[in-house]
């Protein structure tokens, strides 16, 4: 285990910040997070099922409007890595209010890290982007291919790591891009299909399947995800990116009828099959080949396994869940 550092993890309300900050907590590491929105229910945070919760500190913070305040708590903090998964992140609603998606994916965080890269303790900063970037892709792809996003959210993320490219190339900036196939796991948003399926089935509803839910996906475990972020944050060579993936690829009606099979309910009468949505990318296939050769990476949870664990959750949390908002609710 490496020696204990300080981690400051922006985006820690999110489930890939909320995650990552429990496997942290796990590898016995000095963390603090910060996030714009006050903590949210613990089934909905995993570091708070960790034995040893109370040694994270958390900041409320927004991006966008509090980035004097964020810069003065990495001061008092000074962490040598900081890990960002702050971003606005729905596809499809980016569409409505693209210029929310651009402030805080491409505005805010060129102000941040303006600010960051004056920082001499940091070592190493971990920008969380997203394949979108690429568009749909066409066979497995590796980590050079060129962008070509075809959502306001993809175009918002892509300005971020072109920038940051720069700020590399120009000023040595300790960056390291991680970008992950779709995550999954115990605690997901129940907006999310995994957990909204099995959600809905537990309650009897129907769920919309976006065009036949022909789409092409790897979905990928978050503990993997968090296994993968630990070695590219530690090991990982600056200004270089890295896929996380599996080598499985699913539509995500299979990915559906696979969670059916395994509740023992019939896929017809729980599904409905509504219109695509717009700019949906056909399919993410990542090359993982670079993460698994030079840091020694490999993915332990197969998606049977992982299934299991999310029905497990949602059983577990099913009073709760229950009470929780279903649905992606905007926050500018």
């Amino acid at each position: 285990m490496m020696s204990q550092e300080k981690f400051f993890i922006i985006g820690s309300n999110s489930f890939s910040g909320a995650s990552f900050i429990a496997y942290l907590l796990s590898q016995g590491q000095d963390v603090v997070g910060t996030s714009r929105s006050p903590e949210s229910h613990q089934c909905f945070l995993p570091y708070r099922w960790q034995p040893n919760a109370e040694q994270f500190r958390f900041f409320q913070c927004d991006l966008n409007y509090d980035l004097d305040r964020l810069m003065k708590i990495i001061d008092t903090e000074r962490p040598g890595y900081v890990v960002n998964f702050a971003a606005q992140s729905m596809v499809a609603e980016s569409w409505k209010n693209p210029d929310h998606w651009f402030m805080t994916n491409a505005v805010s965080t060129v102000r941040f890290h303006e600010q960051l890269r004056h920082r001499d303790f940091l070592k190493k900063y971990v920008h969380v982007t997203t394949p979108e970037v690429y568009g749909s892709t066409t066979g497995f792809i590796k980590e050079a291919a060129p962008f070509n996003p075809s959502t306001p959210y993809a175009v918002s993320r892509a300005a971020s790591d072109m920038s940051l490219r720069t700020f590399f190339e120009a000023y040595r900036f300790p960056v390291v891009f991680t970008r992950a196939a779709n995550v999954y796991g115990p605690g997901q948003q129940l907006y999310r299909i995994i957990p909204r399926t099995i959600l809905f089935i537990k309650l009897g509803r129907k769920l919309q399947l976006h065009g036949g839910g022909h789409s092409q996906r790897s979905f990928i475990h978050m503990q993997d995800v968090s296994s993968a972020t630990w070695k590219i944050a530690t090991d990982g060579a600056l200004g270089e990116t890295y896929h996380i993936s599996t080598n499985e690829i699913v539509t995500v009606r299979e990915l559906v009828e696979r969670i059916c099979h395994k509740m023992g309910v019939d896929f017809n009468a729980h599904v409905e099959v509504v219109g695509e949505r717009l700019g949906k990318d056909a399919t993410y296939s990542l090359d993982s080949t670079k993460l698994r050769e030079t840091l020694g990476w490999q993915d332990q949870i197969s998606l049977d396994a992982g299934l299991d664990d999310c029905i497990a959750w949602v059983e577990s949390n099913l009073n709760e869940l229950k009470k929780q908002p279903f649905d992606y609710i905007h926050k500018p």
